[in-house]
């Protein structure tokens, strides 16, 4: 069996080639892959700085608590305290011999700001025995 031509098969394609598109813009998808500076997931935040002239409150051997009340007031084993306080007395709680057990109670009435803060300042300074008190409360809704 033969094949026969027809004088329409003479006639060019009408088609695209579509092989040297996708190669160009396979090449411009490397390129931009390779551009695009990774991603990088973080939070610029100004950390206050530690004061040496701001009065401190007491440091308990074993155990201090910092509490956020529904004004976003801190406390230190009940003492009202600012960020540059708190960075000073975490600084000094982690130099102890033995370093003291951190507890962080938030109000339930607390600016998620101010305790994200204020976790992002414990975090900082390097703390290593640091607990949640007070969440059995909110078991029930």
């Amino acid at each position: 069996m033969a094949m026969t031509r027809s004088a329409s098969d003479a006639q060019p394609m009408g088609e695209m080639n579509t092989t040297p598109l996708i190669d160009v813009l396979l090449v411009l998808l490397i390129m931009f892959i390779m551009v695009i500076p990774a991603a990088t997931h973080s939070v610029d935040l100004d950390l206050p700085t530690a004061c040496e002239t701001c009065p401190l409150p007491d440091l308990e051997p074993t155990r201090n608590k910092i509490v956020i009340d529904g004004g976003d007031q801190l406390y230190w084993n009940g003492e009202a305290i600012d960020q540059r306080q708190l960075t000073t007395l975490l600084s000094v709680s982690r130099d102890l011999p033995v370093e003291p057990e951190l507890q962080f109670e938030p109000a339930a009435n607390a600016s998620y700001a101010a305790s994200s803060r204020t976790l992002a300042t414990i975090k900082a300074s390097g703390v290593t025995k640091f607990g949640f008190v007070g969440n059995e409360r909110y078991r029930q809704f």
